[in-house]
């Protein structure tokens, strides 16, 4: 279930016993925690709303509270946070989780309680009992997977919600700039708001200047000038890139990242695989899927190939040696544009 159809389906009179929220979009989910907490009377919040952390307290200590009868009212709601063990990833947490106790809650979870655990993660370990576990008890709300489509209406709608225009164009021009992420779609639309506070109608004049661009959507940027050959505007990016505190291994990370699935995306395509069925395929959001076919359009395969096997030697360079990365990073610029490419 994605948050729109949460959104129009949650009942307040009737909730699930169990939830499960997967993503790491900020205001998603602070919205939803909104709507959970909801289901508990003003008056009767403090005694029976719990918030457990998982990366500072046992899950015990949170099964506890969910197995506890409501104080003076019909409804606990116990909130988990940042449950770590559903996942694969290292964490520097000494808590020292009993993983029983929540399976055997979400057998026969208490009647009175609404259980939602917030799990900030791209994925989860299917592979672990624990995580098997919530999945078949939970009602799994997904909010990594909004498709484009969704996340325009999405922003139309706050707009609306707030007494401002805003074309269909513009909605575009926010979605492209931040990569579809809600958390910095919000904070551009703030300060919009303010901008336009007088005539509540958002143009496209400021919106370069006021909705800060992705990583994702500045390395996207950065591919495509490292494809064209375009040594010196490619400097410049990556100059601004290091000066805002990216990592030159992150950067590079995405680079890989995006030229890959630029070739996957290129070599699925030629065996006849639609837009829709290369998201899936791939496990990548519909909207990257989008930029790189238009991307791919534009380039050739063995350009694509050299860049990103330019890219693979530039990560052993940049963990191997200690010289700055961003001279290596302009020494494959220069081997991959052959020097001669115009700037």
């Amino acid at each position: 279930m994605d948050y729109l159809t949460f959104k129009q389906q949650f009942d307040l009179k009737n909730p699930e016993k169990v939830y499960l929220i997967q993503g790491d979009q900020d205001y998603l989910t602070d919205q939803i925690k909104q709507q959970f907490i909801q289901l508990i009377p003003e008056e009767e919040r403090e005694m029976n709303i719990g918030i457990y952390d998982m990366e500072e307290e046992a899950v015990g200590n949170a099964i506890g509270d969910a197995k506890s009868i409501p104080f003076f009212g019909e409804r606990r709601l116990v909130i988990i946070k940042r449950p770590f063990f559903l996942t694969g990833a290292k964490t520097k947490s000494k808590v020292d989780h009993n993983l029983d106790d929540l399976i055997e809650y979400l057998k026969y979870p208490e009647p009175s309680t609404v259980l939602v655990i917030f799990a900030p993660y791209e994925k989860l370990d299917a592979r672990k009992k624990v995580t098997k576990a919530v999945k078949t008890a939970a009602q799994v709300i997904d909010i990594n997977q909004s498709s484009e489509q969704q996340v325009k209406r999405l922003v139309a709608e706050i707009v609306t919600d707030n007494g401002y225009q805003i074309e269909p164009s513009v909605v575009e021009t926010i979605v492209q700039r931040t990569s579809a992420n809600l958390t910095l779609i919000m904070n551009g639309l703030e300060k919009l708001f303010l901008y336009y506070q007088d005539t509540k109608v958002i143009e496209a004049d400021v919106v370069a200047d006021l909705v800060g661009q992705s990583m994702e959507q500045n390395v996207f940027d950065l591919v495509q000038l490292v494809l064209a050959k375009k040594v010196t505007k490619s400097i410049e990016l990556y100059h601004s890139l290091l000066i805002e505190g990216e990592e030159p291994l992150r950067i590079n990370a995405v680079l890989v990242q995006q030229f890959r699935l630029l070739l996957q995306v290129m070599i699925l395509k030629k065996h006849g695989y639609s837009q829709g069925s290369l998201a899936t395929s791939l496990k990548v959001h519909p909207y990257r899927i989008k930029l790189a076919l238009q991307v791919g359009n534009k380039f050739n395969y063995q350009d694509l190939r050299r860049g990103y096997l330019g890219l693979i030697d530039l990560e052993t360079s940049l963990k191997s040696t200690s010289q700055d990365p961003q001279f290596l990073f302009e020494l494959f610029l220069l081997k991959f544009a052959d020097v001669k490419a115009s700037a």
